[in-house]
């Protein structure tokens, strides 16, 4: 059987760190708290565990660095990541102690369902996806290949049947939005993936002042010329997005044109009804809507094909005095995941 260390960055998680811990201490060797400046009383909660290491690391506007000082911590023959929000139920519990009793040690990543994803969403399009959780601490490096020999450095990933319920008390869209806007401010440039989240999280969960707030980033992002095409065209619609709604007519349309040419995305095809709504042009506002539901695909967020540009969709045709066309819409939203 394996052993464990579950590591874990915490900073104020006094309403739920128990939660959390109740349904996942007893499964491991080794617990390895590591604390970014908590105010309550979430260190001393984590103390009454047995096995417990308590750690303290600065906050650094970073949560890999955070991430890794913990990994450093860890000593036994894997490590299971989790956050303070996450719940195992009985069954799940089962099935991870079935996981330790027969893993490989081949096996290097296990991955595990990550289930309730929609209820406080930022990021993510459905509600259950895989992410990686449990770890190999130590890799084992083996040498391949008869001619031009070289290190196999492809992990061995294990797709579990574990789901862990994520039951976070609010949205963390606010933190993170703080959190790229400060490494805007400081000139960092956002790797592909980071770039790709940021825009993401803000069609899921941004306000107008979170689009404003990143036009210029996006705008600039899209001058860069070490910017890939899928990644000019998230700059551009975010561009055009964050010109829409600060009424900057002509932006807008510089950007979003830019998008269309690239084959368009149903995210643009919103924006361009939501601009022509607001004008109540609604016939026009109409032929975007359902480009979005029905002759583009999503490039960052599945709701914008989905129920609520359905809505925006029958509420034109109401407004057009076609009621009849209005509820066949509305009866296709029972219909859509999303």
């Amino acid at each position: 059987m394996i052993t464990i260390s579950l590591c874990m960055i915490v900073k104020n998680e006094e309403k739920v760190l128990q939660r959390c811990l109740d349904t996942v201490a007893d499964l491991v060797e080794e617990l390895v708290i590591v604390d970014t400046g908590s105010t309550d009383k979430t260190m001393q909660l984590a103390a009454a565990y047995p096995h417990v290491k308590l750690y303290e690391f600065p906050w650094i506007d970073n949560f890999a660095a955070a991430r890794n000082f913990a990994f450093s911590k860890a000593t036994q023959e894997y490590i299971y990541s989790a956050d303070a929000d996450e719940v195992l139920d009985e069954t799940n519990r089962e099935r991870f102690r079935d996981l330790k009793a027969a893993l490989l040690p081949e096996v290097e990543i296990v991955q595990m369902k990550y289930g309730n994803q929609l209820q406080f969403g930022t990021v993510y399009n459905y509600d259950e996806e895989y992410r990686p959780k449990l770890f190999k601490r130590q890799r084992s490096f083996v040498w391949e290949g008869a001619i031009h020999e070289t290190v196999c450095t492809t992990p061995v990933i294990y797709d579990s049947d574990i789901v862990i319920t994520h039951m976070p008390q609010s949205s963390h869209a606010g933190r993170d939005f703080a959190a790229f806007e400060r490494l805007a401010e400081r000139g960092e440039r956002l790797s592909k993936r980071l770039h790709n989240m940021y825009a993401k999280e803000l069609f899921i969960a941004g306000c107008d002042e979170d689009f404003v707030r990143a036009g210029a980033f996006f705008e600039q992002s899209a001058q860069d010329t070490e910017r890939d095409g899928e990644e000019i065209k998230e700059a551009c619609l975010l561009a055009a997005s964050a010109a829409r709604r600060r009424g900057d007519v002509c932006r807008f349309f510089k950007y979003a044109l830019k998008v269309i040419a690239d084959e368009g995305c149903s995210e643009i095809c919103c924006e361009l009804g939501d601009f022509y709504a607001a004008r109540q042009d609604y016939e026009e506002a109409a032929i975007w809507y359902y480009n979005a539901c029905y002759e583009t695909e999503a490039l960052l967020t599945l709701k914008s094909k989905g129920a609520e540009t359905l809505k925006k969709l029958a509420a034109c045709y109401e407004k057009l005095g076609m009621p009849e066309v209005a509820e066949s819409y509305r009866a296709e939203i029972e219909l859509v995941k999303v």
